[in-house]
């Protein structure tokens, strides 16, 4: 129902936006250089085959390997080891205004002329906290009674995903100023977009292989039956 509301509400919006507004043609023209589709990708391509794009591109599309099954992970295990998914919804309300005020806090760092340092900053300690996250799944049926799951428990993940939004807000922040600094600004939205989706690309694609590598990596005995595997889905359903 929330998303079949807020689908309508885009559709009208955005219908009306389409019928009634138009465009203000006194105005002067940006100096941004505008291409047709043909011209903006071999502009785009012209882009990724410099040396230092090249480079940097390799960088952002391998940089978020090491805490992709983290950040992909916890949450589904924390599920499954028996925590509400109530409740984990609920503790992402706390990490609201957190979102909100880290980039300006953050933004201060990575004005300078070098805003890549905060991002290689950031990298030891959300690679801790992969590790810190491992460790959270791994106590998590310890601490498991009858009645849930005691507040202490809920304190400790609260302030796990605080520490992990810090790191993570870091990083995206610095990767964003890094590409509007040397985005070139007579073609800036091709070159913002082009370092963007490189970057988001490059969160994306791990956590698709680590979801992916859930099952195969995980270990799982049978209890009562012997002689039987649970290494298959069939298997462990059987």
């Amino acid at each position: 129902d929330f998303l079949f509301f807020w689908g309508a509400v885009f559709l009208i919006t955005t219908t009306l936006v389409a019928l009634l507004k138009k465009e203000n043609k006194e105005l002067t023209p940006t100096k941004e250089e505008t291409k047709g589709i043909t011209d903006t990708y071999r502009l785009l391509f012209s882009i990724i085959k410099m040396p230092a794009v090249l480079t940097f591109c390799l960088m952002i599309l391998t940089a978020k390997v090491g805490f992709s099954a983290a950040d992909a992970v916890t949450g589904l295990k924390l599920v499954e080891e028996g925590v509400p998914k109530e409740h984990l919804a609920l503790l992402a309300v706390p990490m609201v205004p957190l979102q909100i005020i880290l980039p300006l806090i953050i933004s201060k760092y990575t004005a300078g002329p070098q805003p890549l340092n905060t991002f290689y900053k950031a990298m030891p300690f959300r690679l801790l906290l992969g590790l810190e996250f491992a460790f959270l799944v791994w106590w998590t049926p310890k601490v498991k009674h009858e009645g849930g799951f005691p507040v202490y428990y809920y304190v400790v993940v609260v302030l796990s995903y605080a520490l992990h939004q810090i790191t993570l807000y870091s990083m995206y922040v610095a990767i964003m100023a890094f590409n509007a600094k040397v985005s070139d600004p007579l073609i800036g939205g091709t070159y913002m977009t082009l370092l963007n989706t490189v970057s988001n690309l490059g969160g994306n694609w791990p956590s698709t292989v680590a979801l992916w590598l859930v099952d195969p990596l995980t270990v799982k005995e049978c209890a009562g039956a012997q002689d039987q595997t649970c290494g298959t889905t069939v298997a462990a359903e059987v």
